[in-house]
């Protein structure tokens, strides 16, 4: 598996991943019908331009993974990475493509954005599993959103806000 930075070309190959990763309940916030290009091209222009973005491809040539997030575009957000989502392959999961992904992006956030002092995250409450993984990556669990998501069935559950913060030389 290869792991680069993400290019436009790619965006055709993201909108399959997406759409893939969507068919699973709880892969992705949004549903397979709210996956378009019009979606694809707005967090690929803005990852590009004021973000990080990497994708994992397959030794067969597919993308079977993505992760990206970007500035907001306000001066007092300027230090900030947010809106960070991570897609991979069902077919791919529990095979290291998602570690590997945050671990190049983290890589890229620390060794090269001096300027980035947070990345933003967030993830279901229901999603133990990635949770830990995150804070296995150093991110940490900064509150709540109570009943922000709205199930297929109807019933509400919370969102947990996750950061991981740069620590300040001589800290």
């Amino acid at each position: 598996m290869l792991i680069r930075e993400t290019v436009p070309e790619d965006r055709h190959a993201l909108l399959d991943l997406y759409v893939r990763v969507a068919k699973v309940p709880g892969g992705l916030a949004r549903l397979e019908p709210e996956i378009d290009g019009a979606y694809i091209e707005s967090f690929l222009a803005r990852s590009l331009k004021s973000g990080v973005s990497y994708v994992a491809v397959a030794d067969a040539g597919h993308v079977v993974g993505e992760i990206h997030a970007y500035s907001l575009g306000l001066y007092c957000f300027s230090h900030v990475l947010s809106e960070l989502t991570i897609a991979v392959d069902p077919d791919a999961q529990g095979a290291g493509v998602g570690r590997g992904l945050f671990e190049a992006f983290m890589e890229r956030v620390q060794n090269h954005t001096p300027n980035i002092s947070r990345v933003e995250l967030i993830a279901r409450e229901s999603n133990e599993k990635a949770l830990r993984f995150y804070e296995s990556l150093g991110f940490e669990r900064e509150g709540i959103f109570r009943n922000r998501i709205r199930n297929l069935d109807g019933s509400l559950e919370s969102d947990i806000p996750m950061a991981w913060t740069r620590i300040p030389s001589g800290s």
